[in-house]
């Protein structure tokens, strides 16, 4: 009877430590996300490097405005309706772009319940003097990042492709310029760039953690 309690409490810690390692990357990678997201810079300096505003013939105050627009209804739950002032949308282009608001919905949700989890797990890390058990789980998942990053320089666009068909179940985001103009002011760089910003905040978030558990075993 004892042995059988045992295994079973065995079984449960290591389910508790396989959802606390879960929460740690999924809060990693959500957080990196989160703020390419609102990187809103980025494009202020693609707009420079891509000769965007030639493009669209249109000012960057005015441009960055309908790029203020769109971020917000993406980001923000409370705003129902996109509304750019300078690009008309289709009822498909319109669609994309709600399939997409609910991805930076569920991004949002994953990142504050994983961030509570992540939270006292580090916490429980610290009291316990543990951090150091952290430094190899996360230098082999942080080559994880670097493998992705190397099969996306091969072939962006087949990539892009890919993933567009991994998490849309539809072709709306196959936009048509004439119908959905707004396609012109979001040159695939711009989205390589935000990619390649993704992969560098993860794996900084990887190495931190690395660096503090190397820091525990000094002391």
């Amino acid at each position: 009877m004892k042995f059988s309690r045992l295994m079973n409490g065995s079984n449960s810690m290591k389910w508790r430590r396989l959802g606390q390692w879960c929460a740690f990357h999924l809060f990693g990678i959500t957080l990196s996300i989160f703020l390419v997201i609102n990187c809103t810079f980025l494009y202020s300096w693609t707009l420079k490097w891509y000769h965007v505003l030639a493009t669209v013939n249109m000012s960057k105050i005015q441009l960055m405005h309908n790029y203020h627009q769109l971020i917000y209804y993406l980001s923000f739950p409370w705003i129902k309706h996109l509304k750019m002032t300078d690009f008309p949308s289709s009822s498909a282009g319109l669609q994309h772009f709600a399939d997409v608001k609910n991805l930076f919905m569920l991004n949002e949700v994953v990142l504050v319940i994983s961030g509570v989890i992540f939270f006292f797990f580090i916490r429980e890390l610290i009291k316990t003097k543990s951090l150091w058990q952290v430094i190899r789980p996360l230098q082999i998942a942080a080559v994880v990042p670097i493998l992705v990053a190397v099969m996306m320089s091969i072939s962006f666009n087949q990539f892009f492709i890919v993933f567009h068909e991994l998490l849309f179940r539809n072709d709306d985001w196959m936009f048509d310029p004439q119908k959905d103009p707004i396609i012109n002011a979001l040159p695939e760089e711009f989205f390589l760039q935000c990619f390649v910003l993704v992969f560098i905040f993860i794996e900084c978030f990887y190495l931190i953690f690395i660096w503090i558990g190397r820091k525990q075993i000094k002391k």
